[in-house]
């Protein structure tokens, strides 16, 4: 049995933001993460699929930059940091047409209009569904496309079953900055743990908080620790991935059965040629939904001028996907594209494709977590310690304005590990 002061289980952004702050102050800290690597669902790839270009699974953007740790630390270490938003170019297809003028700032004009009502019934209680709130609100065709980016792609969950509360909170303003070799390779660079803290391919099976210290079951043994913080996803915790002895409080249990995850989905399929279907660097591409509901793909085209695209994918389409596997996703994306560009897009992109399994990860089971109608307390309902401060979950489900990002993950993993230090030092 081995003892440290604090025992954190999961290397993504929330643990080591906590291992980070508890190693400065001289605690002894275990990091311990189930998979053969660190940085959680902030991970850049090299697949051979697409050249070795950089390709993060999960976590793209250091979103509302200027409320960002992240972005802030990396500006102090001079990391190059790309505004997207200065260069890129939002393209919409409406049956196989690039729009006009004029249907372009019909579809901005309906996207204002849809935020400032939908920002004003927020404020109101009880708190609807996204869908909900949308169908109180006058019929506009352009409201089946901002459906499906507010709620599937950013918040990853089926316009019906999120809380509108939920989506005010965590709307996302400000400046996206891009890294450009990647988020999940700048986590890592920036939040290295200390020598000897990490232990990879260490799963935790149980943690028994019934005494004085914690202890963990590894399959090296058990671990015990004045205190631990818990950022497994929401998914792992209800599905039983972890036991805790005694059960969790009635609130905490609560906290995770209400914080599903939901699912945003990658496709990146690379060019077989010289081939760019007239689309200029790092655009974002969108087509005119014909109805609310309707499985939606946008794709962000040749990113950092380089010769593939990626399809995004969220909600219930999402999760279908994952069920199918792989070559289901690339078939879609495959046949969006086509859909879009018509026959030329057949022979513009070479045979395979990278796609994301965040859905079927037994590590993960899903992207980010969102909350129902009604159930946005759950954030910080999860997020508080118990246990004298000996035991505390953090992650982006835990953080009420900044879920589903990095951000949310590192200040939530930040805030955990202030407790635990409070509750070691109080003995």
């Amino acid at each position: 049995m081995r003892d440290y002061a604090v025992a954190i289980v999961g290397a993504g952004v929330a643990g080591l933001a906590a291992a980070s702050f508890l190693a400065r102050r001289g605690a002894r800290v275990i990091l311990l993460e189930a998979l053969p690597r660190a940085g959680g669902r902030a991970f850049t790839d090299h697949p051979a699929a697409l050249g070795g270009a950089p390709f993060d699974h999960g976590a793209s953007w250091l979103h509302s930059a200027e409320r960002n740790p992240l972005a802030r630390l990396g500006r102090l270490r001079r990391e190059t940091l790309i505004d997207t938003a200065r260069t890129r170019q939002r393209i919409l297809i409406i049956d196989g047409r690039r729009a006009t003028e004029a249907e372009r700032a019909a579809r901005d004009a309906a996207d204002d209009a849809l935020e400032t009502a939908l920002i004003a019934r927020a404020d109101q209680t009880p708190d609807p569904s996204f869908a909900a709130a949308l169908d109180a609100l006058p019929p506009n065709p352009w409201h089946a496309n901002s459906e499906a980016i507010e709620a599937t792609l950013i918040a990853a969950a089926d316009p019906a079953e999120l809380s509108l509360a939920d989506w005010r909170a965590n709307r996302l303003e400000g400046t996206n900055l891009l890294p450009p070799a990647g988020l999940g390779a700048y986590v890592l660079r920036l939040l290295a743990p200390p020598a000897g803290v990490l232990a990879l391919a260490t799963p935790v099976s149980r943690i028994d908080w019934r005494g004085r210290d914690v202890a963990l079951e590894t399959p090296g043994g058990t671990i015990r620790a004045r205190a631990a913080i818990v950022t497994v996803s929401t998914g792992v915790l209800a599905a039983g991935g972890i036991s805790f002895i005694p059960a969790l409080p009635d609130a905490t249990q609560a906290a995770i059965a209400a914080l599903p995850m939901g699912l945003l989905s990658k496709v990146a399929l690379r060019a077989a040629g010289e081939e760019r279907l007239d689309l200029p660097p790092g655009c974002f591409v969108e087509h005119r939904l014909s109805a609310r509901g309707e499985p939606f793909m946008a794709f962000n085209a040749w990113p950092r001028g380089r010769d593939h695209v990626i399809g995004f994918i969220g909600g219930g389409a999402a999760w279908t996907l994952a069920r199918e596997g792989a070559k289901a996703a690339e078939a879609f994306a495959r046949a969006e594209l086509a859909r879009l560009f018509g026959a030329r897009a057949a022979h513009a992109f070479a045979p395979g494709a990278v796609a994301t399994s965040w859905g079927s990860d037994a590590t993960f089971l899903g992207a980010y977590a969102y909350p129902p109608p009604g159930a946005a307390a759950a954030r910080l309902a999860l997020a508080a310690p118990f246990a004298d401060g000996r035991l505390a979950f953090a992650g982006e489900a835990c953080h009420p304005t900044l879920a589903g990002t990095v951000a949310g993950a590192f200040i939530s993993g930040r805030a955990a590990a202030r407790a635990a230090w409070r509750a070691m030092r109080r003995g």
